[in-house]
């Protein structure tokens, strides 16, 4: 896999004040004046009162993702410079109104990874304030140095871009961090926590590069070979199915979908088997991995069209987690399922009114090519209960009927039965990424009700994203199953948050979570 520049995060020894690092980044917890800076003696005399004097003066106010650079002068502080970053809590009525401590200080870890690429700083310190667990609060400002510590320039030909290159930071060594506590403390604990910030950190960086890779080079054969290298090492045992594979298992949804373009699907079956896990529970974790979407028959506008190379950041999503899950050493069983394919108005593409047969035998009738991702996902699902399956969740951009309802801030969450979509909702948000339960109803599933087949793979223009979720809840036979429809959220068009414009490589992080879950799950 080609190299996604992040930073070398590790967990310090040392006090704030003893770090020779270029640059010390201090978290401002609340309004400035309600944080004393107790927990930092002698910093503000470092600066000759110039932290004080910004604080009074309102030019420096904590908000949300602001900075504040301050150069010390004299010895009582090694490093000749601080940055202040903003990290109050969330307003009421937004959509990190719930968020906690971890989420806050994830994001200003971010903020200083952004920073520190844009001002090629080689060694930063990020110093861990906060209330709350403090390996939790080190894991989360791993996160976050990773995670807005991410730059992808591979089609870059100015080698200066974002300091990758002729001066500062080389994109060959990518600067470091280290994670300090305000009191110096180190412990073993501490540093396991931070590891796993940078897994889970990394993991979503692996999803990022991939959902952002152009589809002429990015074919579902290179995407299934990508994905083998991105777990290759993490214990996960992989194999790919071709064409041929595919048909023996009667997939004529995956195929029907696949049979317009020139380049062969690929279905990818992941798995991570722990020693000595029981047989059950089986996770099983399923992306949609669409390649290009160019609608098929039913061809898409031609405005953003180019967004949809990144059609396939579920199955990027499930990669990314699987390889996390396996670095993390997951106690429980997981299987990881992406069906890989184009979507393009070929001679041989499906058509409107055309009737496919999937492996379960459910029959559809075609109404609109564009809706093609629920038809490979049937399928996987399909083929995730022939494994043995117990719990199922599914991720996808599904529907532009999600981004309708619930635009750019939070991913949609279907699922049954109540208390396994809750426990999905509980991971996302351990995770720091933001889920919004949607409905089922029954009347859902009437508007999918085909007078040719089965199912209709459209319920027409009402509650798109329902029918969609509908239509995938008819292939889990009653099986605990979670849908998150990322069409809103997978894809940003400037940086945001913990992301960088781009692929966001939402939800490794929330599956990665649930599969880490060792307590009982409620079904």
């Amino acid at each position: 896999m080609p190299r996604t520049l992040t930073p070398d995060v590790t967990a310090g020894a040392s006090l704030p004040a003893a770090t020779d690092a270029d640059v010390v980044a201090i978290p401002i917890l609340g309004a400035p004046d309600a944080d004393s800076l107790d927990d930092l003696p002698g910093l503000d005399g470092a600066a000759d009162g110039a932290i004080a004097r910004a604080r009074t003066s309102g030019e420096f106010r904590a908000k949300r993702h602001e900075t504040f650079v301050v150069h010390l002068r004299n010895d009582a502080w090694r490093t000749s410079r601080v940055v202040l970053v903003g990290a109050p809590a969330a307003k009421a009525g937004t959509v990190d109104a719930n968020s906690g401590d971890t989420d806050r200080l994830r994001d200003a870890a971010a903020v200083v990874g952004r920073l520190t690429r844009a001002r090629r700083f080689s060694r930063v310190a990020f110093v861990c304030r906060g209330p709350g667990d403090r390996q939790e609060l080190a894991r989360a400002a791993a996160e976050g140095l990773v995670l807005g510590g991410y730059c992808d320039t591979r089609y870059k030909t100015d080698a200066d871009v974002m300091g990758n290159g002729r001066s500062g930071n080389s994109g060959d060594n990518p600067y470091a961090c280290t994670v300090l506590q305000p009191d110096g403390t180190h412990t073993e604990a501490m540093g396991d926590a931070v590891r796993r910030g940078v897994a889970l950190g990394d993991a979503t960086n692996v999803a990022r590069r991939l959902a952002n890779e152009p589809s002429n080079i990015l074919t579902p054969r290179v995407f299934a070979r990508e994905a083998v290298e991105a777990v290759d090492g993490a214990g996960i045992h992989t194999e790919v199915l071709d064409e041929r594979a595919i048909a023996n298992l009667g997939m004529g949804l995956f195929l029907g979908v696949a049979q317009g373009s020139r380049e062969p699907p690929r279905l990818l079956v992941m798995r991570h088997d722990p020693p000595g896990a029981p047989p059950s529970p089986l996770l099983a974790l399923i992306g949609k991995g669409v390649t290009f979407d160019s609608g098929g028959i039913s061809i898409k506008p031609a405005g953003g069209m180019e967004w949809m190379k990144s059609d396939m950041a579920g199955g990027a999503a499930v990669i990314g987690a699987m390889r996390a899950i396996g670095q993390l050493g997951a106690r429980r069983r997981v299987l990881g399922v992406v069906p890989m394919t184009e979507n393009m108005p070929g001679g041989r593409a499906i058509r409107p009114g055309d009737i496919l047969t999937g492996a379960s035998g459910t029959t559809v009738e075609v109404i609109n090519t564009d809706a093609e991702g629920r038809l490979i996902l049937g399928d996987a699902i399909w083929y995730a209960r022939q494994q043995g399956a117990t719990h199922l969740v599914d991720v996808a951009t599904l529907t532009g009927a999600c981004v309708i309802a619930l635009g750019h801030a939070t991913s949609g969450l279907f699922g049954r039965p109540k208390a396994w979509s809750a426990t999905v909702r509980s991971a996302a948000a351990r995770a720091g990424e933001a889920v919004w339960p949607m409905p089922l109803y029954e009347e859902y599933r009437e508007q999918l009700r085909s007078e040719m087949a089965d199912l209709m793979n459209v319920g027409g223009r009402s509650a798109g994203a329902c029918t969609a979720a509908s239509f995938l809840e008819a292939f889990t036979d009653g099986l605990p199953w979670a849908h998150l429809d990322i069409a809103g959220t997978a894809w940003h068009e400037k940086p945001r948050d913990e992301a960088a414009a781009g692929a966001t490589g939402v939800m490794v992080r929330t599956l990665a979570t649930l599969a880490n879950d060792n307590g009982s799950w409620e079904a």
